[in-house]
């Protein structure tokens, strides 16, 4: 077996292996490598750089002892794939359900998710989501603290038990995307920095130093990373990947990486012949994202969008602190749904600035909205979710919108525990410091901040899913709802139609109604505890959340903080604001 390692500036560099180190031979480029016959699969290893190590291999495929321990050959094609049938499935129309492997069962494993799949099925999405996969230290982690970005989380299954869970996704019917964080890499086991200019030199985020995506010795630096989301794909048979926070990632390159990356994600799809899909968590509000290279764009199929978490938020919850404040009256709610976001070149009081540009033209399956997601309810100190009357309403105006709609993990059911931010670092100082370090990233936005320990192991159990409830009956009631919600989505042509400018929205000037046009449908929504009636004729009741439901002359009268689906006999006169 051939070992191999780019290590530009070093002067000497030995793979330690078979219980001794052996001399690598420099090549092109700042490659070094050795033959070692007898190594093969399950050979730990580690590298030698300049005296200094052993460290484990940057492309690691496996680290069976941790983010501390040597790295181990992985040969991918041991593994035997059933999904050879599978041709893959285009975001759009979809549904996606984002979860975290560690949380989502008692056991918090890849094999036991995968024992949770037929109640995503019946559920009716289309796509699991999954929160990062690479190593982390210790045994609990959002997975955003992870190195060794080639290799998969031994607590969870390893590479083969993420390899068995996207098969089974596949024979299930359902795609598979995983979140992959290349803007920083964890505080702790991380050891590029030996081998060569990964790392740009300052601070590029609140979470950590910046990547070297444009400077010297950056192309290869670049290879890493596009190299890492092409394994994925190719190897681990993934549909899809979910990039963090790409307003983190500092490239000033003429081709940004994400171009670079889309180019090289379609020629693989090509290749493999099934649609891939790369979904970019931003910020910006900048409708390049997702505009093909060849139209000024960076080439992503979606993106995430904040502004309709947000104010679908402010609209079922009544909240309007720190970036809240905005969005906190329904005409902000009737905006985005219309015209998919805010701030659109207006002014962003929480950032005291004007932010974004219009999304004229993007259809709305673009952008992946969300009611909840791991960041919305766990970057609140008691990570905390809706009551089960507010993802009422919001699951139905999620749902009957014209994005790419995602869940987050026992939101459909109502689920009582929250979902807390939590970390087990070995090192003490990262321990011991990891509770203030989180306090200082809200500072300004929460009134106070009262969170429980994160390096605490009751946190991290506190988090985890309990699935009894799904049998108490307002929480099948709840569940019921999402799918009724979701098969009617697909069962309707009007409901998933993405283009944003034939969506109109007329709100209450009181706050107190909402009333979402999708084709002849309309979506009727009272925010308030108490009765309302619209005066529109419902005609045919497609859905209701609630009984009873009743109309005569004056119109239609919906219960407190309820939600009805109908298809009026005719078009009637707008009653209220209309966007």
């Amino acid at each position: 077996m051939i070992f191999e390692v780019w290590a530009p500036k070093a002067t000497a560099v030995e793979v330690e292996v078979m219980e001794g180190r052996r001399a690598m031979s420099p090549g092109e480029g700042g490659w070094w490598s050795a033959d070692v016959p007898e190594a093969g699969h399950g050979t730990t290893y580690g590298f030698v750089v300049d005296g200094g190590g052993p460290y484990p291999d940057p492309r690691s495929r496996r680290q069976p002892e941790g983010v501390f321990g040597p790295s181990a050959v992985y040969d991918h094609g041991r593994f035997t794939w059933s999904d050879h049938d599978w041709k893959g499935l285009d975001l759009r129309g979809a549904v996606i359900y984002e979860l975290h492997v560690g949380t989502f069962t008692p056991e918090g494993t890849f094999a036991a998710a995968a024992e949770k799949l037929q109640h995503l099925v019946e559920l009716g999405v289309d796509f699991v989501e999954l929160m990062p996969v690479a190593p982390v230290p210790g045994g609990r982690n959002w997975g955003y603290d992870g190195v060794d970005l080639y290799a998969v989380n031994e607590t969870y299954g390893g590479p083969d038990g993420l390899k068995t869970f996207v098969d089974a996704c596949h024979r299930a019917g359902l795609g598979v995307i995983l979140d992959v964080v290349y803007n920083h890499l964890g505080p702790s086991g991380n050891f590029l920095r030996p081998f060569g200019p990964y790392f740009a030199g300052f601070e590029g985020s609140y979470w950590g130093e910046a990547v070297n995506l444009d400077g010297p010795g950056s192309d290869e630096v670049r290879r890493y990373f596009t190299g890492n989301a092409l394994q994925w794909l190719r190897d681990f048979h993934i549909d899809g990947l979910r990039l963090d926070a790409v307003h983190a990632l500092h490239d000033k390159r003429a081709k940004h990486l994400l171009a670079e990356l889309s180019e090289e994600v379609d020629a693989l799809a090509c290749s493999v012949g099934r649609p891939l899909s790369l979904i970019a968590e931003s910020d910006l509000n900048d409708p390049r994202m997702v505009r093909p290279p060849e139209a000024g764009g960076l080439g992503m199929t979606a993106q995430w969008d904040d502004d309709v978490h947000h104010a679908l938020h402010c609209a079922v919850s009544g909240e309007s602190h720190g970036y809240y404040q905005d969005f906190a009256r329904l005409p902000a709610l009737a905006k985005v749904l219309t015209s998919g976001v805010l701030h659109d070149g207006t002014y962003s009081t929480f950032r005291g600035r004007v932010h974004g540009r219009s999304y004229v033209g993007v259809p709305g399956h673009r952008l992946v909205a969300c009611l909840q997601n791991h960041d919305q309810i766990g970057n609140r100190p008691q990570g905390d979710r809706l009551p089960i009357p507010a993802l009422k309403l919001g699951a139905g105006l999620l749902l009957t919108s014209p994005f790419t709609p995602m869940l987050f993990m026992g939101e459909e059911w109502g689920a009582r525990s929250p979902f807390l931010f939590f970390s087990d670092h070995v090192e003490p100082h990262l321990r011991e410091t990891e509770a203030e370090r989180r306090e200082r990233e809200f500072v300004g936005f929460w009134p106070a901040w009262d969170a429980p320990d994160p390096s605490a192991e009751e946190t991290f159990l506190a988090s985890k899913l309990d699935w009894s409830e799904v049998k108490e009956e307002a929480h099948w009631s709840l569940l019921c709802w999402y799918r009724d919600l979701i098969a009617l989505r697909k069962a309707l042509p009007e409901l998933s139609d993405p283009r944003l400018d034939r969506v109109r929205v007329e709100t209450d000037p009181d706050g107190a109604w909402l009333i979402m046009w999708r084709g002849s449908l309309a979506v009727l929504v009272n925010f308030t505890p108490d009765s309302v009636t619209l005066p529109l004729t419902p005609g045919t009741i497609v859905l209701a959340s609630d009984e009873p439901v009743t109309a005569d002359g004056e119109g239609v009268r919906l219960p407190g903080q309820s939600l009805l689906i109908c298809r009026p006999p005719a078009p009637v006169e707008p009653m209220g604001q209309r966007v």
